[in-house]
This record gives C-alpha cells, sequence and structure tokens, in this order.
C-alpha cells in the first residue's frame, strides 16, 4: 500500500471537508484497500481487526452515498453488542458533522422502545444497532428499510459467535436486492463465508491489520512410555500453558480415561465421544467453544465439525493413522493467520514410521513443575428456553445489559437451541447474570437458568 490520500477518491467535498479538519490525510491499510471498493458500490468482505480504522472507512463510504433530501432509512449498521453501536454511531456522527440536516440514531436493546421508535419518526438516514433490537422494530413496523442502499456487519464474526444469525437472516429480508453489503469481520471461519454466500454478491474480499503473522505451527514429537502414558500430557500442558487445548485420541475408552486422570489433576477438561449422551457432548461443545472449558479430549469423528475459535494447541495422545487427518488435526490450531501449537506422543513402536526430519523432543526439556492449570475466563449458563419459545440471542443480551452492570463485552458466545439456551459470561459476573436471568422476565415469564460452569 502506498498510503493513498483520501483526496485522490471520489469523496464528497464536504467530507473531505471534515477529514481534513480532523487531520485525517493519508488513509490506513484497511481504508486503502477497502474504500475505492465501497465507493464503487460493490460489496465487500474486509478481513480487519478492531482499531485498523474500518470505522472510517464504511462510514465515510456509506455517507458519500446519502441522500439527505430523502426521508428514508438509506444506511444500517448491525453490531454485535450495544456499546460498539454507540462507539460507531459517535464515529459516524464526528464524520458527518458537516452535512446538513443528516440524521443518525441508534437501535439497542436496554434503551426505551418509545423512545427509538420517536426517533424513526422523525426521518433518519442512518441506523446503527444490534441485530436483536434492530429486527423488534422490523416486526413492529417501526423501522422500514425497502429503501435501504448500504448494509454493514461490523464484526459479524462476533455476532455469529452471539447467536444472531436468525436475527440477521431476518433483517437481510426486509432490504433491498440491489443494496450494498459490507461485511467487516476480525477472523475469516467457514460461517463467515457461508455468510457470504447468503447476504452478497460477488463480494470482493480483502485482508489488512489483520494483527496476526503468517499461518505457523509450532509441531513438537515427544516419546511417551506406552499406549495409556498420560504423564507427557501434564508435562506438555504446565510447562507450555495453552488457554484451550484439543486432544485426540484414537478411541472412545481412551478419551473417557484421558479426560477423567485430567479432572482428578485439577485440569478444566471434558470428553468428547459417541459413547456420551448427546446432551452432554452438545454442552461439553459449547463450553469449549465458548471459553468456559479449557480441555476437550475427542476422537476424530466426535470432533468433526469443531470450529474453535483461537484454538491455543493440538495434542495427539495418539497419532492419527492417515496423514490427511493429522494434517486436518493439526491444522485446527492455526487458524486465521494466528501461531499455533502441535504436539504429537508416539511410542518407539511408532518411531520406526515417522520421518526422521520431523523435530523429536525430550520430555526432560519441559518445566513439568510449573504446575499450570488455567482457569477458562467464561463460565456458561443454560436456560430453560429456546427457538420453540421464540427466544432469540437478543433477548438475552438486552436482558444481560439493561441495568448497565453487565457490558456487551461481559457477554461470550451466545446459542440457541430448539428448546434451551446457552450464554457465556465472564466469571467476575456470572453470579450477577443469574441473578438477573431468574429474576426478570423475558418472553414474559421468569426462566429456570443453571450454572454449568
Amino acid at each position: 500500500m502506498n498510503n493513498l490520500k483520501f483526496s485522490k477518491l471520489p469523496i464528497k467535498p464536504l467530507i473531505l471537508e471534515n477529514l481534513s479538519s480532523m487531520g485525517y490525510e493519508q488513509m490506513t491499510p484497511i481504508q486503502e484497500a477497502s474504500l475505492p471498493i465501497i465507493l464503487s458500490n460493490k460489496d465487500l468482505i474486509a478481513h480487519a481487526k478492531t482499531g485498523s480504522g474500518k470505522t472510517a472507512a464504511f462510514a465515510i463510504g456509506l455517507l458519500s452515498k446519502l441522500d439527505i433530501t430523502k426521508k428514508d432509512v438509506q444506511a444500517l449498521v448491525l453490531c454485535p453488542t450495544r456499546e460498539l453501536s454507540e462507539q460507531v454511531c459517535k464515529e459516524i456522527r464526528k464524520l458527518a458533522r458537516l452535512i446538513p440536516n443528516i440524521k443518525i440514531t441508534t437501535l439497542c436493546g436496554g434503551s426505551p422502545m418509545q423512545v427509538q421508535v420517536t426517533s424513526l419518526a422523525n426521518a433518519v438516514h442512518c441506523v446503527v444497532g444490534t441485530p436483536g433490537r434492530v429486527f423488534d422494530h422490523i416486526r413492529k413496523n417501526t423501522l422500514y428499510l425497502g429503501n435501504l442502499e448500504t448494509l454493514v456487519f461490523d464484526e459479524a464474526d462476533r455476532m455469529l459467535e452471539m447467536g444472531f444469525l436468525d436475527d440477521m437472516t431476518q433483517i437481510v429480508s426486509h432490504t433491498p436486492n440491489n443494496r450494498q453489503t459490507l461485511l467487516f469481520s476480525a477472523t475469516y471461519p467457514s460461517n463467515i463465508q457461508n455468510l457470504s454466500k447468503d447476504f452478497q454478491k460477488e463480494a470482493v474480499l480483502i485482508k489488512a491489520d489483520t494483527d496476526h503473522s503468517s499461518l505457523a505451527i509450532e509441531h513438537l514429537f515427544f516419546e511417551k512410555n506406552d499406549e495409556y502414558d498420560f504423564a507427557p500430557v501434564l508435562s506438555i500442558l504446565n510447562h507450555y500453558a495453552p488457554q484451550s487445548t484439543l486432544i485426540f485420541c484414537n478411541t472412545k475408552q481412551k478419551c473417557q480415561e484421558l479426560a477423567t486422570y485430567l479432572q482428578n489433576k485439577g485440569y478444566y477438561a471434558q470428553s468428547l465421544h459417541g459413547d456420551l449422551e448427546q446432551k452432554e457432548r452438545d454442552e461439553a461443545v459449547v463450553l469449549f467453544s465458548n471459553k468456559s472449558l479449557s480441555i476437550l479430549v475427542a476422537t476424530d469423528v466426535a470432533a468433526r465439525g469443531l470450529d474453535i475459535k483461537d484454538l491455543a494447541a493440538v495434542i495427539n495422545f495418539d497419532l492419527a493413522h492417515d496423514p490427511q487427518v493429522h494434517i486436518h488435526r493439526i491444522g485446527r490450531t492455526a487458524r486465521a493467520g494466528s501461531k499455533g501449537l502441535a504436539f504429537s506422543l508416539y511410542s518407539h513402536f511408532d518411531k520406526k514410521n515417522l520421518n526422521q526430519k520431523i523435530n523429536f523432543e525430550s520430555l526432560d526439556s519441559l518445566n513439568s513443575n510449573n504446575k499450570a492449570i488455567l482457569v477458562p475466563k467464561m463460565a456458561t449458563l443454560r436456560i430453560s428456553c429456546g427457538r420453540k419459545n421464540k427466544l432469540r440471542a437478543g433477548d438475552i443480551l438486552g436482558a444481560l445489559t439493561a441495568n448497565k452492570n453487565i457490558l456487551g463485552n461481559d457477554v461470550g458466545k451466545i446459542d440457541i437451541c430448539d428448546t434451551h439456551s446457552f450464554v457465556a459470561v465472564t466469571k467476575a459476573k456470572v453470579s450477577l447474570a443469574l441473578s438477573v436471568l431468574t429474576q426478570e422476565k423475558i418472553k414474559g415469564k421468569i426462566l429456570k437458568v443453571i450454572i454449568l460452569s
């Protein structure tokens, strides 16, 4: 990138004047990569971290298209939390301050509906909000998106993580097909690719300021004494202290025994295999994926389809029989361009079949006395209400954050199932979250809620 100047692009004069007064002359990498695409009215997937200047990129783009003489909502920005919505709205207003008679409003849970209804009745040009509350207004016919020109998903990966896919899909169904759709995401997992296929047309993919180095896996091999020698796993966990670890075993029995062994040693571990009840498997996956569980011990079949974000380490307690399976296992720890750790344990029977160029290491080189039992940063609440009860992620998020004692950043992944739901909350706020959810009515009734971890 050549640090292109804003003045070289077809941006409205009033916006350029404002940018200059704010000291914005040269673009950040994400702005330089995305703004020409946005201004040419193409759909965009932008893989960029928070703080890279992405908000200004889509804000300048959508402001350049607004026709203030029209009394329609022409731009909609969806964000995962109220805090981000307010931050984005503030940034857009700052960039639009020289544009006369422009109206920008936020629609988020935790604020009175009637105040928002009154605001929407006064010719709003740009709306910023959370999917749950925005869809509430669509359902109540207080928000019309039939003339929308620009739709932005900011931190789309986080919205999917928090369970907003249904609301996002419903919102899109109320917008014109000829809209421009901009999708910004800090990561680029498969569900973001699927989202783009459903919501966008010939989207251009760009990556800038992703805050990761190129894909790299540190892969080390350690010898174990026999097929039930669990001690090397402890040595690896104690030395490297990974925040999240997926351990593979080739049999269901070994999965269960290793998980039990780790639990007895004080580790936050569970097993995932075919002999477990479906409820047990579902809960293990939810706990691990929302960072309420540090270690998951699984068979290849049970772990199939797992898409865990920010997986720190993979341990092959048993070597995979198929080289392609081995590659698939260790590749889980270096997604989105991040670095990863992979460890494989082998017996002396295995060594003769291993490539001699691999990194054989001695367990004696590890500091196994460094007792590193990592406490998960999140805890999970199980709610006795789900999709069949019309419960949505926005209902849960809105209830938790209504009094502002729990912030959007305290809430993690939200999973809505048919008859129940899960929400991850930081451990420091989980007791407060339990109190809120068991004392406040959601969908007109008090729900049964328990802490799973």
